[in-house]
């Protein structure tokens, strides 16, 4: 028995099935990888910063780590609504930790990378540049399509 090259060892990786945090901005359900996902946590006030961008609320300190808190509804275009569902959900992509306001979280879905499709392009700016597909999740009788999204390419824009 051999021992897999990294290159075959990323393809094996890629192509198994994925466990997805699901959340939702709006009326847009949006999937997040759940090893990135660090805790979720109820939104805090965060300390704001002179001359940020509209869509950095701030920072946070966890633990010891302070961290941006990006609202993901304002990075969508999307007018800025708390409730009691809001939440900020606590990510960590090689040493970066973030914190990503989103309306809610729904639940912990399993997708297959092979059925993921490309997000369809609609100009030069028409889609998220962070969504790396579009996941059609079969569950007792619905569709639910997830914005699966790519978490290096949002944090690369932040």
């Amino acid at each position: 028995m051999t021992a897999l090259t990294t290159t075959e060892l990323s393809a094996v990786r890629a192509a198994m099935p994925r466990e997805m945090l699901t959340t939702r901005l709006g009326d847009v359900e949006y999937a997040l990888d759940i090893l990135a996902v660090q805790e979720i946590r109820r939104l805090e006030p965060p300390t704001r910063i002179a001359n940020a961008p509209d869509h950095l609320l701030g920072i946070k300190n966890l633990r010891g780590v302070v961290m941006p808190i990006i609202d993901l509804r304002w990075r969508q275009g999307l007018p800025a609504v708390n409730d009691v569902h809001t939440v900020t959900v606590v990510v960590t992509l090689g040493e970066r930790t973030v914190g990503l306001v989103v309306d809610a979280v729904s639940d912990v879905v399993t997708i297959e990378p092979e059925r993921l499709q490309p997000c369809p392009r609609f100009g030069p700016r028409g889609h998220a540049d962070f969504v790396a597909g579009i996941y059609q999740l079969q569950h007792e009788g619905t569709t639910r399509l997830l914005m699966v999204t790519d978490l290096t390419a949002l944090l690369r824009e932040i």
